[in-house]
This record gives structure tokens, sequence and C-alpha cells, in this order.
């Protein structure tokens, strides 16, 4: 079994900052990929900023610039510094992973969510 936490949402005023972390845990032989999506109100599910390795990141063009992915492998952990928050950034954050697990099996695993609000 895999699970990711999430954590760091909250309520930030516009040109604020916030930084989300997402811990996995369980059987894990390999993580190929972490990182994190949104979902905003009437919105459908977009990806935010994607890790593939540390050289290797790609991100929303929305986020360009004032979001920086981040992981540490060896406690199986992603971050997600958002600075210079807007209104548009408002929505349900998920972290995302595909990893190996100890079965020999690849699979895609999410977080729970965690919300995050920027509003005066």
């Amino acid at each position: 079994q895999v699970q990711l936490v999430e954590s760091g949402g909250g309520l930030v005023q516009p040109g604020g900052s916030l930084k989300l972390s997402c811990a996995a845990s369980g059987s894990i032989l390999r993580i190929n990929s972490m990182g994190w999506y949104r979902q905003g109100p009437g919105k459908e599910r977009e990806l935010v900023a994607n890790s593939l390795s540390r050289s290797s990141v790609i991100y929303a063009d929305s986020v360009k610039g004032r979001f920086t992915i981040s992981r540490d492998n060896d406690k199986n952990m992603v971050y997600l510094q958002m600075d210079s928050l807007t209104p548009e950034d408002t929505a349900i954050y998920y972290c995302g992973a595909n990893l190996l697990t100890l079965r020999a099996t690849v699979k895609t695993t999410w977080g729970q969510g965690t919300q995050v609000t920027v509003s005066s």
C-alpha cells in the first residue's frame, strides 16, 4: 500500500507565498515522478508542476517564474514553493506520484488534496 499526504495549504493574500509539502510512504521501491496538480472551482484538474528527476521538471505556463518544485528523494517528499500568488491560483492542490512498488508494479497514486485560497 502506498500513501501520499499533502500539507501546507491555507488562506493567503494576493502577492503572498505558501509552501506545500507531500510525503510518500508505504511499499515504494522507486519514485519515477512526483508532482503537483490542482483543481479550481468549476475546472478540471490540471498540471501545476512535475519532477521527473532533479534536473527534469515541467511547469504549467501559468505558474512559470512564480512556483518552484523540489524533491527530497531520501525522504520521498516533494515540495511546491508558491510565490506571487493570485486569486486565480485558488484551488485544491493534489500531489501525484508515479512509482514502482515493492511488488514490482507501476502505479499512479494521489493524495487527498489540500486547499489553497488566495483572497484579500
